[in-house]
């Protein structure tokens, strides 16, 4: 056999294959001298990064076979154009329009290592509730397996929503679309932006995210309460913590002018918020100012936020919003 035989081998063999493998096909090929000449070739460009999180990653080169495990992330790799390098999604991401109907579905809550090995991927992007109630890492033994996996959490801003698009354009070798997608979406908050600044009389909303008898809404420090504001009008419950429970009596006592929910048009949940106790008497159910928004786009930090932005604007301020396009 000729030296630059085993070379041409080892190049066809190593494509797509992770460093622990690439590892094993150097022992293969054996020899002190022939390892030497090869350990170019056996060691994957790598680079380390700061994900969403703040944890250091190392990448090992590119990235062809993804796992998402967040409905969000999962709509910017669509919108990235990197649908076809998925292989595995979370059970939530499988109804995204544009994943395949027969691709793998994991719970990554409790993510088994097995079947995620056999996927054979080479990057995991998974997301801030992945973790479980007591703050574990479920990917740590998939780490260490040599899996590059980045987290990003939930964004509380729109900014960070556009830094999220940018970080995974960054790391897929997409900087080009990652930027033009944040350039149509910031071009649209922006011009919505500027009819909400100049409305003056500002309308209170109160933004049911669940419903009774788990009833939770939104405070300060979220990038849903950063939308009301972008719209032109004020959470009631801005000052409170993200993610709440609000009191029944609060919600009636702050009055709001509108209530915002998350459903369909066709659904009971306007019905419901109508003919609850004591609701009679708040503003919104005076004027029958209660409307939904789709719940994909509000509550998945992504691009698609932006539909569920101008969906906001014509409930609460139709006649600001009418030429709105």
């Amino acid at each position: 056999m000729k030296l630059n035989e085993p070379v041409q081998e080892l190049e066809i063999l190593t494509t797509g294959y992770t460093e622990t493998r690439l590892k094993a096909l150097c022992r293969k090929f054996g020899g002190v001298l022939l390892f030497l000449l090869l350990l170019s070739a056996c060691t994957p460009k790598s680079e380390t990064v700061t994900d969403r999180a703040g944890n250091t990653v190392a990448l090992n080169g590119e990235h062809n076979r993804i796992i998402s495990a967040a409905p969000s992330n999962t709509e910017i790799l669509l919108g990235l154009g990197l649908g076809d390098k998925l292989v595995a999604v979370d059970s939530i991401s499988a109804g995204v329009p544009g994943v395949p109907a027969n691709i793998a579905r994991i719970d990554f809550s409790y993510p088994d290592g097995e079947v995620i090995v056999g996927l054979n991927p080479d990057l995991i992007i998974a997301a801030g509730h992945n973790q479980t109630v007591s703050g574990e890492d479920p990917f740590a033994l998939i780490k260490e397996m040599g899996i590059a996996v980045v987290y990003i959490p939930t964004s509380k801003t729109i900014d960070s929503i556009y830094a999220d698009i940018r970080f995974l354009g960054d790391i897929l070798g997409v900087e080009e679309r990652a930027e033009e997608m944040v350039r149509e979406m910031k071009a649209k908050v922006d011009s919505i932006a500027e009819i909400g600044a100049s409305i003056r009389e500002k309308r209170s909303v109160y933004f049911e995210m669940t419903y009774p008898p788990y009833m939770v809404t939104i405070g300060r420090d979220n990038y849903i309460t950063e939308m009301i504001t972008v719209i032109g009008a004020y959470n009631v419950f801005a000052g409170e913590p993200d993610w709440f429970t609000p009191a029944v009596e609060a919600i009636i006592e702050r009055n709001p002018d509108v209530i915002l929910t998350m459903g369909s048009a066709d659904s009971n949940y306007i019905f419901d918020i109508q003919n609850r106790p004591g609701f009679e008497h708040i503003t919104a159910v005076k004027n029958g100012d209660i409307h939904t928004v789709d719940i994909d786009s509000v509550s998945r930090p992504s691009q698609h936020i932006v539909p569920a932005l101008e969906q906001m604007a014509r409930a609460v301020y139709p006649d600001a919003y009418e030429n709105y396009r």
